[in-house]
Formats: structure tokens, sequence, C-alpha cells
């Protein structure tokens, strides 16, 4: 007799998809100083704030307690760990110098039809700019990249640069509309660096991108007092 078809564990994905969506937002949070450095992070307010029960709250803690991000005292909770600016200049480091490996590999490889679908991309990113569309934004942006870091053909980096990158936060760089504006730019120009196979710009560009982004968080934290 075969053995009965065994049915895939859809809870157990579902609690950790939302396990990672929770660590996302905390994640962000803490990135942009709306949770600051020894404020405790309790489960049952971030549940009930976040509209999530308390065991993915409890398994997305425990993921940033894994990333140095939080720190769990007994009896107390967990306490948000303290953010310096040289923590933000080594995380934006790391993206950008994968960044810029992959760059250099997919501008040699990539083809039109590649270049092409990037286009397409950066025009969908020009109009939820203009209608001024954050999460449109932050999906479309980070469509554009996957599409570039694909064309490279190396998989285990193109991994280390996603999982470096959850550490920006997208939603900051979405509601600045000058940031739209510059990066719809910088996208038009390194397409037309693409075409033509120059590899050195679309380093450099990269390259830029990271500076800019970077030096627009470092702003912003100044602005919301996380080191007074």
């Amino acid at each position: 007799m075969n053995a009965p078809a065994r049915t895939p564990a859809t809870g157990v994905v579902r609690r950790e998809q939302l396990s990672d969506e929770v660590a996302a937002r905390l994640r962000v949070e803490i990135m942009t100083g709306a949770v600051r450095p020894d404020t405790f992070i309790r489960l049952d307010e971030t549940a009930a704030r976040l509209g999530v029960s308390i065991t993915p709250v409890r398994e997305a803690l425990r993921t940033l307690r894994g990333e140095g991000m939080v720190e769990l005292e007994p009896h107390r909770g967990h306490r948000v760990m303290p953010l310096s600016r040289t923590d933000i200049e080594d995380i934006f480091w790391l993206q950008s110098t994968i960044a810029q490996e992959l760059s250099a590999t997919a501008a040699r490889r990539i083809t039109d039809d590649q270049i092409d679908e990037l286009a397409l991309v950066n025009a969908q990113l020009a109009a939820a700019v203009a209608d001024h569309d954050p999460a449109r934004i932050a999906s479309t942006e980070f469509e554009f990249h996957r599409v570039f870091n694909r064309a490279a053909g190396r998989m285990k980096l193109a991994w280390f640069l996603l999982h470096a990158t959850r550490y920006l936060p997208p939603q900051l760089f979405a509601t600045d509309e000058t940031w739209g504006r510059s990066a719809v730019a910088s996208h038009e120009a390194f397409i037309e660096a693409l075409r033509s196979h120059d590899v050195d710009t679309v380093v450099e560009l990269t390259k830029g991108q990271f500076t800019d982004g970077l030096a627009r968080l470092l702003d912003w934290l100044e602005k919301v007092g996380l080191w007074s």
C-alpha cells in the first residue's frame, strides 16, 4: 500500500513569513531611529501594535538577537543595542563592496534583452515617483536591482548582497522625492553605460548609489537626534 501523500506545512511556512516580516519591520525601526537604543521591545505590546500573535514577534527578536541588533536581558526583555555612525558606515561599505563586484561582472555579461528589461523597470520607477507612491517606488527599485544582479550570474554573491541590504530602510528613501528623482536619473546613466559595456562607469555609478544612501541615512539619523 502506498503511503499517504504529505501535505505542505502551510501553517509553519506562514509563521516563518510572519516572523520575517516582523523582523524586517523592527529592523527598519531600529535603523531609522524610530526605536531608540536601550529601549525594551515588549512582546505583547509589539504584537498588538503590529497586529500579530506573540510567537512571530518572539521569533523575530531571536533573529535580531543573532544579528546583534537586540540583546536579551533576563527578567527585563529585549533591549535595543546602540547603533553608531561606524556601524552604519560599515553596513553600507559591505553592501557597496559586494554590489560593485556584481556590477563589474554584470556589465561584461549583460544581454541587450536584459538591458531593455532594466529600461522598462526604470520607466515603471519613474511613473511610481511621479505618482508619489512609496510602496511602488520601493518594490520597483528592488526589482531593478534584482534584474541587474541576476545578469551577473553570481547567485551566491547576489544572495549575500540581498541579506546585507536588509539593513537598508526602503521606505525612508522611497518617501524622499529628491531620492526618487535622483534614482531614476542614476538608473538612466547606468543603463547607457551598460549598453556600451563601460565597466568602470557602471561600477562608479553603483558606488555612488551607496554613497548617496549612506549620506541620506546619516543625515536623517542626525535630524531625529539618534546620537544627541
